[in-house]
C-alpha cells in the first residue's frame, strides 16, 4: 500500500526537492508550507509519517510536535533543524519526535530514516494487541508491560515517548547484556547504518531522568565505559 508523508517545510526549495525525490521512491506527499497548515493536514489526513521542520511561520515544529502527542497521535515525526545545539534535539525528543535530522542531508540518509520508522511503527501496531501472560518484565520498583506499552514506577506509569518505551523495553528484555550505541541504532532506532549515535546518549539522558530515583547514579540503565548500555535487574 502506498505511504503517505506529510512535509512541513516553509522553504519552497527544500520542499519541492523533498516531494520530487519522495515521489520517485513511491511516497505519496502532502504538503504544509507553515505550521498551522501542518497540524490541520496531520489531523485531517493522517499520514504513515511526518517530515516536520523546527522553524516554521505561524507554529513552529516543537510546538506541532506537542499537539499531537497531547492529543494521542502516534504517527512517527522526523523533525528537520538547521540547527546543531543538542537543547534543540533534546526538546524534540522529549516532546515526542522519534528522530531529527540536521540539514544539509542526503537524501539516501532521509530515505533510510523514513523506512525504518514506518517499519518501527507497523512493528509497535503488531504488538499492540490482546495481552497475553509474559509480557510484564518486573525489576526493582519498576514495571514494564510489553502489551499495554506501559512502564510503572511504585505502580504509578511513567510518561515515555515511544522511542524512550522503545529502548527500555528492548533493553530490559535482555537483562545484564551490554548493547553498543552502534546496535541499538540498528536495533531500537532500527537503521541498517550508523546514524548519529548522539540520539542514542540523548534518549537514555531523558529515560534515565524518568525512571531512576538518581539519573547521575542510574540503577537500572547503566553504561559500561567504552562498551555501550545496559539493563540491570537490581
Amino acid at each position: 500500500m502506498e505511504k503517505t508523508l506529510l512535509i512541513v517545510e516553509d522553504e519552497k526549495s527544500i520542499m519541492d526537492i523533498l516531494s520530487f525525490n519522495l515521489k520517485r521512491e513511491g511516497y505519496k506527499t502532502i504538503e504544509a508550507m507553515d505550521g498551522e497548515k501542518g497540524l490541520e493536514l496531520a489531523r485531517s489526513d493522517n499520514p504513515d509519517l511526518i517530515l516536520l521542520d523546527v522553524m516554521l511561520p505561524k507554529l513552529d515544529g516543537f510546538e506541532v510536535c506537542r499537539k499531537l502527542r497531547q492529543e494521542g497521535a502516534t504517527t512517527p515525526v522526523i523533525m528537520l533543524t538547521a540547527r546543531e545545539e543538542e537543547t534543540d534535539k533534546v526538546l524534540g525528543l522529549e516532546l515526542g519526535a522519534d528522530d531529527y535530522i540536521t540539514k544539509p542531508f542526503s537524501m539516501r540518509e532521509l530515505l533510510a530514516r523514513i523506512k525504518a520508522n514506518i517499519r518501527r511503527s507497523r512493528m509497535d501496531e503488531a504488538v499492540s494487541g490482546p495481552r497475553r501472560d509474559g509480557d510484564v518484565i518486573t525489576a526493582g520498583d519498576l514495571r514494564i508491560d510489553l502489551s499495554r506499552l506501559e512502564v510503572l514506577k511504585k505502580g504509578k506509569p511513567i510518561d515515555l515517548t515511544q522511542r524512550e518505551f522503545e529502548l527500555i523495553r528492548f533493553l530490559a528484555s535482555s537483562p545484564n547484556k551490554v548493547f553498543s550505541r552502534e546496535e541499538l541504532m540498528e536495533k531500537v532506532w532500527n537503521y541498517d547504518y550508523y546514524g548519529d549515535i548522539r540520539t542514542v546518549d540523548v534518549t537514555v539522558r531523558r529515560l534515565r531522568e524518568k525512571v531512576e530515583d538518581n539519573p547521575a547514579d542510574p540503577r537500572y540503565i547503566v553504561t559500561r565505559r567504552g562498551a555501550g548500555y545496559m539493563f540491570t535487574e537490581a
